[in-house]
Order: C-alpha cells, then structure tokens, then sequence
C-alpha cells in the first residue's frame, strides 16, 4: 500500500523546519502564504510519528479559503479579514490531519477564488519559479507554488474552472480535480456551488490519489496503472494556441501512440450543448449570493476585476439563471453518454504563463483568464474529474490534461499513472 512519496513521519521535524524557514526566508517564497502555521505543525509533525498511514509527515499547504480551526477564513480578500476565526477545521482538511498530515500554512489565492491566473492586489502575488516574472496560474496560486519550490509536499485547494489545474500546469506540478460530490464541500468558502470541487496538488499523480483518498474519506489503495482510450477533441480547446503548446501536444500523442495507448481524434458532438452553458453565469451569480452584503456595502476594497466579474450577474435575469442550469444538465447527459468509459485528452491550457507585466490593462487581462479557464472549465460544466500532467518539451514546461466523466476518478488515476510514466518521453 506504499508508494515511493518523499515523505516520512520521522523526517517530518527536521522538513518542517526546513520549510519554515524557507518559507520566512526566501525572496522565491514571498506572497505564498498567507500565514504559516507553525506552532500547529510542530505539534502535527511529532504526532505524525505516532499514526500508521501512508500520508504521516507529508507537509501540506491549505488555500486560504478553508476553515481552519483558530483562523479567519479569508479567502484572501480584505472584506473577509475580520470575520471571526473558525471554530473547526472543514471535515476534509480534519481528515488529513487525522492521516498524520503536517500543515505548514494557509496559501495565497486569487480574492474568492475568482480568477485563473492568480494575481492579487491585497497580499502580493506568487512568484512562479517554473517562468519568473509570469502569472502563476489560479487561483489556486500559492499552494502550486509552495509544492514548486518544494516547501509542501502537497496542497490542498479548489478548482471552479481550472483553479487547480491551471496553477499546475504553469508551475510544472500535477493537479487533480475530483468529482465535485467525492470530498466534502463544508467548511470552504464558495465561488461558486454548481462549479467547485475540492483537490489536492503535488508533484505526482500517486500523491495527489493519496490526498484525494483521505479527503474523500475512501479506501487507501493505490490504482493499478491502467491504459484507458483517450479521445483527443478536435473541436474543442485547440483554437489561439501558443506555437510551444502545440508542437508539444502532438508530441505528446505520438510518444503514448508509440507506447501503445488507443489515442483517437474526433469531434465530440456534445460540445454543441456545451457552447450553450456560459460558466460565467454560475460563478456570477453565486458569488453574488453569497457575498452580496460585501459586494455592496465595501467594493472599495475588492479587487476591481473580481467585483467587475461579480457585477456580472445583473446581466442576466432570474429565468436566463435557470435556464442555463438547465441546458447544463442536458450537456452533463451528452457528454457522459457520448464519453464513456473514454477519457479525453488536450493541453490543460492553450498559452504559455503571461508575463505579469502584460497583464496591467484590463483588456489584456481579461482575454488571457478567459484563455487559461476555457480548457480546464469544460470538466467542471461537465461535472467531471480532471488532471493536469507536467510534461517538458523543446525547453518548456508544458502541461497535458485528462477529463473523465464524473464519478470515474479512480479509472482517471489509473490511467494518469500510464500517461505520466511516458510523459518524460516528450522532451
């Protein structure tokens, strides 16, 4: 039941140690956490070498939009700062405690988890050490990053619309999107609650199949690598790509045709349905129900492109609302009968990381989000599962994504194993 993880009870101390000083320290660091924990590691990381689990001594980050028992769940937001503390830790977070894991500090985020590229104007954005001076990816920012830099074994974050996939692809590690309904959503700050799932990262798909087991309260057991067909999607999520992005993607598929995978391209016919569910309207509108009270009374103190995108709800009416739920279901229906028991195979993201200077006007801004979520977004509209698999190719850090129908998250891991194995092939 063991994988080579790097991690172990009785190193926890000395890592721990390590870490926090590297995480105070380093000027690579700076804008990861949002606060570190360390009096509450210390005490996780000497219990740890008294707990029987695979996950003991393994460093964990948490985004700052998780309950966390004794501090002000943020969601890195300054309306959000003086709220009081939890009382609890959200039950997933509990369970990997409960496992033996060692939480170094609470991560950095894009404000409400509102935006793929993971900027933020209230407490410094992340640098990415994969492309410096580049946009992280989001909003999950701070928790790829500090398992980038090697200060967490795994992070702990949501994804709406590639939130955990997206910092992963930018930052060369792997992150996973489960089915929405496998970990429980209490205790987490919401963007939006058709589109959110709660996930781990980390720099393996066997890491990130450990955590997901705990916080899903499933069986410890590791999938047997198993090949699955992958359908590449020729229409869909192959348009305004960077030239590196797809020289590599096609590298990509000949490296695992020639290892013997079925890897098919065709059109996917529910993709017509899909156009017909705009994400916005979800994240919009509620977002706007949960934190309409702060929306009104203090926008001064949002960051203006997440209460823009918040302002977006008055666009649309009540029965436009509903109507696009609707549409929604209908698509959940085509894409799992049309899919299968096959799994779908793109680039997590069509561009490479933006440079963080080419962001300043909102035009540009706004495009480049759109562009990194339109990939990853189709798993959530799709209430899928996901995983982005770090791949480099010609001197780039790519990433390459897989999407299985809801539900299907252990036949997606297994297969994850045999894509990640030949993925070093692509270089």
């Amino acid at each position: 039941m063991s994988a080579p993880f790097p991690w172990t009870a009785q190193t926890a101390e000395s890592r721990l140690e390590t870490a926090l000083e590297r995480a105070s320290g380093e000027a690579a660091a700076t804008s990861v956490f949002i606060k570190l924990l360390a009096n509450r590691a210390r005490n996780q990381a000497n219990a740890a070498k008294a707990i029987d689990s695979p996950l003991a001594g393994a460093l964990i980050s948490v985004k700052a939009l998780f309950d966390v028992t004794g501090e002000t769940t943020t969601s890195a937001t300054r309306v959000l700062a003086n709220d009081p503390a939890a009382e609890t830790d959200a039950p997933a977070i509990a369970r990997l405690e409960q496992a033996g894991a060692v939480f170094v500090g609470i991560t950095n985020m894009s404000e409400f988890a509102y935006s793929g590229l993971g900027l933020n104007p209230h407490y410094g954005t992340p640098q990415n050490p994969a492309y410096p001076g580049c946009a992280p990816g989001g909003s999950t920012s701070g928790g790829a990053v500090s398992v980038a830099l090697g200060l967490c074994d795994i992070a702990i974050g949501s994804d709406t619309g590639g939130s955990l996939r997206i910092p992963a692809a930018f930052t060369g590690i792997t992150g996973f999107k489960p089915t929405q309904a496998s970990v429980p959503m209490d205790g987490g700050r919401p963007l939006s609650d058709s589109l959110d799932s709660f996930g781990p990262m980390a720099k393996s798909v066997a890491a990130c199949e450990l955590a997901w087991q705990i916080m899903a309260d499933k069986p410890v057991e590791p999938a047997t690598p198993e090949a699955t067909r992958l359908i590449v999607p020729l229409n869909f999520g192959f348009t305004e790509m960077d030239t590196e992005v797809a020289e590599g993607f096609k590298v990509v598929v000949q490296v695992l045709r020639n290892a013997g995978l079925d890897v098919i391209e065709k059109d996917l016919d529910c993709i017509k349905l899909y156009d017909q569910v705009p994400p916005w309207h979800m994240t919009s509108v509620e977002s706007r129900a949960h934190y309409e009270d702060h929306f009104q009374a203090s926008p001064g103190q949002f960051d203006p492109r997440v209460h823009a995108r918040m302002g977006r709800a008055e666009e649309i009416s009540a029965v436009e609302y509903r109507q696009t739920l609707h549409r929604r279901v209908a698509f959940i229906e085509a894409f799992d009968r049309e899919l299968g028991e096959d799994i779908l195979l793109l680039p997590t993201t069509p561009k490479l990381p933006p440079k963080i200077e080419d962001l300043a006007d909102d035009e540009t801004f706004n495009r480049l989000n759109l562009l990194a979520l339109r990939n990853p977004s189709l798993g959530n509209v799709a209430d899928a599962c996901g995983i982005a698999l770090p791949y480099q190719h010609g001197g780039n850090t790519l990433s390459a994504m897989l999407i299985a129908s809801g539900g299907r998250d252990e036949a997606l891991l297994a297969c994850a194993k045999v894509v990640e194995a030949n993925l070093s092939k692509a270089e």
